[in-house]
């Protein structure tokens, strides 16, 4: 699932770091959901939508993969 997470956290200034702290949770998870290794539970999705006062929809895009690796 590909996100926009790093782009919103550097428009609200927020270091891994700090955006992390907001969110109870490492430094690692937030760098794993930026690098799209990690798609984060469904409540730390609406916290994270909170953080930033958007949708879901608005920070985490999925993509449907069609059969057959096409």
């Amino acid at each position: 699932m590909k996100n926009k997470l790093a782009e919103l956290r550097k428009q609200h200034s927020l270091s891994q770091d700090k955006l992390a702290e907001k969110l109870h949770v490492s430094r690692q998870t937030i760098i794993s959901i930026e690098k799209d290794k990690y798609s984060p539970s469904l409540p730390l999705a609406f916290e994270i939508s909170r953080v930033f006062q958007v949708s879901i929809e608005d920070i985490f895009i999925y993509e449907v993969k069609e059969e057959g690796g096409k």
